[in-house]
C-alpha cells in the first residue's frame, strides 16, 4: 500500500508577490551601482585634467604663466569630459621653474571640483561631492628659464 501525497496548491501567487517586493530593491541596487560608476568616471576625469594642467604648467616660463596655462588646460579637459563643476580650484606649485639650469625641477597641479549629485545621476538628487586630482610633471632641466 503506497500513500500518495496530494499538493493542494496553497502557494499560488507567491512568486508574483516575491517579485513585486524584490523588483524595487533590485532597481535601487542597480541605481546605486550606476551612481558609484558615474562618481568614479568623474574622479578619473578630474585626475586627467590635473595631469593635463601639470603638463601645460611645466611648459610655461614663469609661475604666473604656469598658473594661467594650468587653469586653461584643466578647464578645457573638464569641458571635454562633460563635467560641470559647481566650484573648482586649480593650485600650481611651480617653484621648480626658478631652479638653475641643469637642475631637476617639477611642477605640481592640484585640481578640486565640486559636482552635484543631480549632474552625475538622477536630476533632483540632493547633495554634492568634491573630487580632487593631483599630478606632477617634470620641467626640462636644460630649457632656458
Amino acid at each position: 500500500m503506497t500513500r500518495r501525497s496530494t499538493w493542494t496548491g496553497d502557494d499560488h501567487g507567491s512568486i508574483t508577490l516575491e517579485l513585486a517586493i524584490l523588483t524595487p530593491a533590485m532597481i535601487l541596487l542597480l541605481g546605486l551601482v550606476a551612481l558609484a560608476g558615474r562618481v568614479e568616471v568623474a574622479a578619473s576625469a578630474v585626475e586627467h585634467a590635473a595631469t593635463s594642467g601639470a603638463r601645460a604648467a611645466s611648459l610655461a616660463r614663469t609661475v604666473d604663466a604656469a598658473q594661467v596655462a594650468a587653469s586653461e588646460a584643466v578647464g578645457r579637459e573638464l569641458d571635454a569630459q562633460g563635467l560641470r563643476c559647481a566650484t573648482s580650484t586649480v593650485t600650481v606649485e611651480a617653484t621648480g621653474l626658478a631652479a638653475p639650469l641643469g637642475e631637476p625641477a617639477a611642477v605640481t597641479v592640484t585640481t578640486s571640483c565640486t559636482v552635484t549629485m543631480s549632474d552625475l545621476a538622477v536630476p533632483g538628487l540632493p547633495g554634492s561631492r568634491t573630487l580632487t586630482g593631483q599630478a606632477t610633471s617634470a620641467v626640462d632641466r636644460y630649457r632656458g628659464r
